[in-house]
């Protein structure tokens, strides 16, 4: 029995991820597949939250982790029902990791056995892609799968 197609979107929460989860439910409708969508808080941020809360007995470094989870899985389920239309309706599965985002994305591909991966090529800031490179470009060159990226700008474009 042949396995359903499986689609995998990275979805970092900035402006430019509503055109990737719109493009992402309407291939895996047209594909049949399952799609999932993965956000990864990247580890730099968790490690300076927990060094500058330290000392404060109020905040619990776990709660503050599940309730991002929370919050970015809720984030991510309102970027479907936004661009979701009846006769795209896909099977859709959510995933909230935490590290370095190339290396949990690619992860996410090997331990979900994706077929495909969509990106985006633009993301959260223009300054840490001149530093440290972007997670597209280190995607790119790690990934064992087609990866699909979608410009920055597809957004103003109807995909239809």
């Amino acid at each position: 029995m042949k396995r359903e197609t499986r689609i995998m979107a990275a979805i970092d929460l900035s402006d430019y991820s509503e055109a990737i989860v719109r493009y992402s439910t309407r291939l895996a409708a047209k594909l049949n597949a399952e799609l999932l969508l993965v956000n990864v808080i990247n580890q730099r941020d968790l490690d300076m939250i927990h060094r500058a809360m330290i000392g404060y007995e109020s905040f619990s470094y776990p709660d503050y982790l599940a309730d991002q989870e929370e919050n970015r899985e809720s984030k991510m389920r309102d970027l479907v029902a936004a661009v979701s239309r009846d006769e795209d309706a896909v099977n859709c599965r959510f995933l909230v990791r935490n590290g370095i985002p190339h290396h949990e994305l690619l992860d996410v591909v090997n331990t979900e056995n994706v077929d495909i991966l969509v990106v985006g090529t633009k993301g959260r800031s223009n300054l840490t892609d001149v530093v440290v490179g972007s997670i597209a470009r280190k995607l790119y060159r790690r990934s064992s799968i087609p990866l699909l990226a979608i410009p920055a700008g597809f957004d103003k474009k109807d995909p239809e």
